[in-house]
């Protein structure tokens, strides 16, 4: 008996919030926009990324060429870049970067998806992150 109450005080416990508790991280930090591309001058897109998306980073791979890491490190010697879709479409491997392929002054919105519901749809492409590119459209 005397062990059930000090089990239900220790859930008790713990289940109340004291209000120090970090705030969830805003969908809105995962999205670059025109604006923010325009602001920031010089930067390339992987640069830019990496300064502006938590957890995102960017490191050198075997041959020499950059390699942004969305869901971290996860393997060694497979493919570790994330999936680049622009306008709905998804590019093919690049030795030079899919992002590079990208002007950055055609950019609307560049959105960084790292968790699995929202990578689902593009399946197993899409297991070490998506970008997804929206380009501006012209008047028509």
């Amino acid at each position: 008996m005397r062990a059930s109450f000090l089990l239900l005080g220790l859930v008790a416990g713990c289940a109340r919030t004291r209000g120090t508790a970090p705030a969830p991280s805003s969908p809105r930090a995962n999205i670059l926009t025109a604006e923010d591309i325009a602001r920031s001058p010089g930067l390339s897109l992987e640069q830019l990324l990496v300064a502006r998306v938590p957890g995102v980073t960017l490191t050198r791979a075997e041959d020499g060429r950059l390699v942004l890491h969305i869901r971290g490190t996860t393997t060694i010697h497979g493919a570790q870049d994330p999936l680049v879709v622009v306008d709905g479409i998804p590019l093919e491997p690049n030795p030079a970067g899919n992002l590079s392929a990208v002007n950055p002054y055609d950019i609307a919105t560049l959105e960084v998806l790292r968790d699995a519901a929202g990578t689902a749809m593009y399946g197993v492409r899409g297991s070490n992150g998506v970008i997804v590119i929206k380009t501006k459209q012209p008047p028509q």
